[in-house]
């Protein structure tokens, strides 16, 4: 079944609006990382396209949902306030991309399973990345 953003309850466009800016923050935080710090060409490429790849559109029907003022987990918790270092910022943000990608696979499950298929791909890859930057 596929069906555009345009049809889906308001509810379920927040989810997915607020996943999607989780997941490439999360993606984005990771690509800087190894870009400005490491140096590391290769995986900050792959990540820089899959940060590419996690789009859903119309990008507009999704941030008409976005309702920061009522959002009941807003707060920051203290394990989000504190990092000891770099490997521990990488390693936050690329779970929470990870995290994300599940969400929107999930979700995504309701109304069109290729672009359920294109998070499950990203979430593939962001596992292998988490492997390959761990060593």
């Amino acid at each position: 079944m596929n069906k555009p953003l345009e049809e889906l309850e308001a509810p379920l466009l927040r989810l997915l609006d607020a996943n999607m800016n989780r997941l490439r923050e999360g993606i984005r935080v990771v690509e800087d990382i190894r870009r400005y710090c490491f140096d590391d060409e290769i995986t900050a490429k792959t990540l820089k396209e899959l940060r590419h790849k996690a789009r859903l559109e119309p990008y507009f029907t999704l941030l008409k949902m976005r309702d920061i003022e009522n959002d009941v987990l807003k707060t920051t918790t203290k394990s989000e306030s504190s990092r000891t270092n770099l490997t521990a910022i990488q390693t936050a943000n690329i779970k929470r991309a990870q995290e994300s990608a599940r969400v929107l696979e999930e979700a995504l499950k309701l109304c069109n399973a290729e672009e359920a298929q294109n998070f499950k791909e990203i979430r593939y890859a962001l596992y292998a990345i988490e492997k390959n930057i761990a060593k």
